[in-house]
């Protein structure tokens, strides 16, 4: 059942990823409060730093999702706007396949800032074909087309259980500075299950299946395993 206690606002899941990070945060945050102690002119800063580690646990948050029923839908994979949607080939070593060379599909970019839940979420139930991490030293701003080919990114070939084949790409973005997969070549994830994060502000694209067309617009908000991005035409 959802909980919509305050708790759950104030207090929500964090992502394990997340922990030593806040952890860190809440340490540095009391060393303030004791030194301020001893030198009292720093007391001004003892509420912000608490607020800054509370901040820090808050987005690394990871609540639970509850994707919509019916076959065939395509999920986002991420919170956030659509910031981009346009027709292309797969990016980087997936399109160089030699059974996708040349093949067009409409990609949806939604832009994560450091202000929503960066936990991302498989767009269907399917199988990990390949993934591709490309480690690249620029950090555009991720809402960027050319991010796409710049920054740090981690490619995704995935499978449906419709049987269509679909592309997924983790962007790092001007703050963000890691990606962090949470899936191998081989596995099989369930529609909406966590599949990985990314640190700090980023972007999500998703590559439809050929002659699936978007069903979303630009500066569209986007729910990570709740929104639909487009459905799939079932075989059989």
């Amino acid at each position: 059942m959802p909980d919509f206690s305050n708790k759950a606002y104030l207090c929500p899941h964090i992502n394990p990823e997340g922990i030593k990070f806040g952890v860190v945060a809440l340490v540095l945050a009391c060393a303030v409060a004791v030194a301020a102690h001893w030198l009292p002119y720093l007391g001004f800063l003892v509420v912000p730093a608490f607020l800054l580690a509370w901040g820090v646990f808050l987005f690394f948050r990871d609540p639970e999702r509850y994707p919509p029923e019916g076959e065939g839908l395509i999920l986002s994979p991420a919170d956030g706007r659509v910031c981009l949607i346009q027709e292309c080939e797969l990016p980087d070593a997936l399109g160089e396949m030699e059974e996708y060379k040349g093949r067009k599909f409409w990609r949806v970019s939604v832009f994560m800032s450091v202000f929503n839940v960066h936990v991302n979420r498989m767009p269907t139930k399917g199988e990990i074909l390949k993934k591709q991490y490309v480690a690249a030293g620029k950090f555009f701003n991720a809402s960027l087309d050319k991010a796409s080919k710049e920054n740090e990114r981690c490619n995704y070939l995935v499978k449906s259980a419709a049987g269509s084949v679909y592309g997924v790409t983790q962007i790092a973005g001007l703050v963000a500075r890691r990606i962090v997969p949470q899936v191998v070549e081989g596995d099989k994830k369930e529609q909406a299950e966590r599949f990985g994060l990314i640190r700090f502000g980023s972007r999500l694209d998703v590559y439809l299946p050929e002659g699936v067309k978007p069903e979303v617009r630009v500066g569209q908000i986007m729910v990570a395993g709740e929104t639909v991005l487009g459905k799939e035409r079932l075989k059989g």
